[in-house]
């Protein structure tokens, strides 16, 4: 049947809306959108409203393309003062972390489905491939929780938790590739072989993202273009640029782009503050598109034999693998204390990233595949809900969440500095309170360093002077480098509210 491209552009665009609004009609009760958009491409499905989606060759490239864009957007929006202190054990956690979890978790898959579901014919490897796609995480859903609760973690521990989300998946991608070579190698696997080519991945993968980002900085900042919105689609286009170039050079792509973002993301380069909103918007918008498709993907019917063996594996992962994991990881860092490991332990959330490695061996044609398939997606819907929903709760438990200050976004003033100025921008409201400290601007008791730049009356603005008369209801846009000073400032006079950001 010949569908028009019309038709698909229709579909397309309304999945994606309702997406969005299930996404914020969610995010208020604290459940995981990348779920709800999982479930909106499930309903939609085969099994529901009766959208046919089966070419898992397509499902791969969009799960490629989609997932090396959600890394360079992580990795853009890393900072390398902050991952610093906590570079060791993120590390650790990304590497090592992944093969032992990957491990413990094929070893008992292996026992348990021999020993009690021997029907689904999961031999050792193809255990150990299953265990391989799931032994990443996820940080999108993690934080989207923790940002929309108000919440932020003591002890560094967002920065290790986005460190290790972001980079343990390219050790997750070469453990999956791996299991898929020694079972297509059949009875005589070449070991050394598989070896070889995992070592050269990592190597031309981190060489790759460290050169081709540098190099997209300079070109970047060389580049003198006249539309300026030409900036954003360049910086997307490296990236796509840097994953692709990187595999037909035998690497990593996904380690590449990682790693190139972040070199990026730590570089001062022509319109670096529209261009990073670009790619956190595009970034977001491939997570949609990705959990659109693998919700489409999977026919629900098909989960029904394996709900329980996947469902053993997922408790054995939450409650043993990963704790057990990120406690013999850490044992070298005494700064991380008990509570802390506990929490890092919950947060093993599973994401789009396993569906995605689990769609390999259906390209593939391996054995079991999707079976293999069919277990990693209700494992991943598990830790969803049980460890997504329950986030802030536990950090709360632990006693290590705390309320971050809360600036409120500017409305009347779409003003952006450069990340490398150090400012306090607020917009404040004159009020009849206000004024009896004085109605010309240069009566009102602003602190040293901090400047009136510009004043909304009605619909009209205006650059003031210090003769400027101020009358009630007017917006004013004021400038500073001494925040505490100007808060308290603010206070004195009677002043509560006004909007706020910090450039840091």
């Amino acid at each position: 049947m010949n569908i028009s491209t019309e038709l698909i552009l229709l579909v397309g665009s309304a999945l994606f809306f309702i997406s969005m609004l299930v996404g914020q009609a969610g995010n208020r009760f604290g459940v995981p959108v990348l779920l709800l958009f999982l479930l909106v491409g499930m309903v939609f499905g085969s099994d529901g409203f009766g959208l046919k989606f089966e070419n898992i060759q397509m499902a791969q490239t969009i799960g490629s393309v989609c997932l090396a864009i959600i890394l360079f957007s992580g990795g853009l929006d890393t900072r390398f003062s902050e991952i610093k202190p906590v570079i060791g054990p993120g590390v650790v956690l990304a590497t090592l972390g992944v093969l032992l979890t990957a491990i413990f978790t094929g070893l008992f898959t292996y026992w348990m489905t021999d020993s009690l579901f021997p029907a689904l014919g999961l031999g050792f490897l193809s255990s150990m491939l299953l265990a391989s796609t799931v032994s990443s995480t996820d940080s999108a859903s993690v934080f989207a929780i923790l940002r929309s609760k108000g919440l932020t973690l003591k002890n560094n521990l967002r920065p290790m938790l986005e460190l290790e989300s972001g980079s343990n998946d390219p050790m997750a991608y070469l453990l999956t590739v791996m299991f898929i070579d020694i079972i297509q190698y059949g009875d005589n696997p070449n070991y050394l072989m598989v070896s070889l080519n995992v070592l050269i991945q990592l190597i031309v993968g981190t060489g790759m993202g460290i050169l081709l980002g540098r190099l997209a900085v300079r070109i970047i900042n060389k580049l003198k273009m006249d539309n300026d919105s030409f900036y954003p689609i360049m910086l997307l286009v490296f990236g796509i640029f840097i994953f692709s170039a990187t595999y037909f050079l035998k690497g990593n792509g996904y380690l590449a782009v990682y790693i190139a973002g972040l070199v990026i993301g730590n570089s001062r380069f022509a319109h670096k503050r529209s261009s990073m909103r670009f790619m956190d918007g595009f970034a977001w918008m491939s997570q949609i598109l990705l959990f659109l498709t693998l919700g489409l993907l999977v026919n629900p019917s098909e989960l029904v034999d394996v709900l329980v063996p996947a469902l053993i594996i997922s408790v054995f992962m939450i409650l043993f693998a990963r704790p057990l994991t990120v406690f013999l990881c850490l044992i070298p860092f005494r700064k991380v204390g008990f509570k802390d490991k506990l929490y890092v332990s919950w947060v093993g959330l599973r994401g789009a990233v396993p569906i995605i490695f689990a769609i390999l061996p259906l390209a593939t044609d391996v054995p079991n595949a999707q079976v293999i398939f069919n277990i990693v997606f209700v494992l991943t819907l598990v830790s969803l809900l049980t460890q997504g929903t329950t986030l802030p709760a536990v950090a709360r438990l632990l006693g290590l969440a705390e309320k971050p200050k809360q600036y409120k976004p500017l409305k009347n003033f779409d003003i952006d500095f450069s990340e490398e100025i150090k400012s306090a921008m607020t917009e404040i409201l004159i009020t009849e309170e206000t004024l009896k400290h004085g109605k010309n601007l240069m009566e009102m008791p602003l602190p040293d360093k901090t400047l009136a730049v510009m004043v909304k009356r009605g619909k009209k603005y205006f650059v003031p002077t210090g003769q400027t008369e101020l009358h009630a209801n007017d917006v004013l846009l004021v400038i500073s480098d001494d925040e505490k000073a100007l808060k308290e400032t603010y206070k004195s006079i009677g002043i509560s509210d006004f909007s706020y950001r910090k450039n840091q």
